[in-house]
């Protein structure tokens, strides 16, 4: 199920500076994951679940689900030391790409890219999230 939840989330990490996307956009999506991130810290998961998306929800219909998938195959994003928000792209007028750069709790450097898309109440949601270890992160 990881696979399946990544898969339409890989995107290219041709990241641009916030070009096309507003401020105000930008903050919403950084919004969305840093409450969803705080949540993981805090262990709340039904709070981490209230930010996936409606396609999330479909492939992990339960909050218990989804925190399993997130416990088990990305530590990082589950409990992070620190994370901080890198580069970020608008895809399209109601999608953003932003990069976050994560100290697991291993000690090591990872890289997420999340995608959010704007909800019809207007609301940036997380749609998918793909993480890499990395050696050498920039912004």
């Amino acid at each position: 199920m990881r696979r399946m939840f990544f898969a339409f989330a890989f995107v290219p990490l041709i990241l641009a500076t916030p070009a096309f996307a507003g401020d105000a956009e930008v903050k919403a999506a950084q919004a969305a994951i840093d409450g969803q991130l705080k949540a993981f810290i805090a262990n709340d998961g039904a709070t981490a679940y209230s930010f996936a998306a409606p396609n999330v929800k479909q492939i992990f219909p339960t909050v218990d689900t989804f925190m399993n998938m997130v416990t088990n195959g990305y530590p990082p994003v589950r409990k992070p030391q620190t994370y901080s928000f890198g580069k970020v792209e608008e895809t399209s007028p109601t999608s953003i790409v932003q990069q976050v750069l994560i100290v697991g709790p291993d000690g090591k450097d990872y890289e997420a890219v999340y995608t959010l898309q704007q909800q019809p109440d207007g609301t940036f949601q997380i749609t998918g999230c793909s993480l890499r270890a990395s050696t050498s992160l920039s912004t």
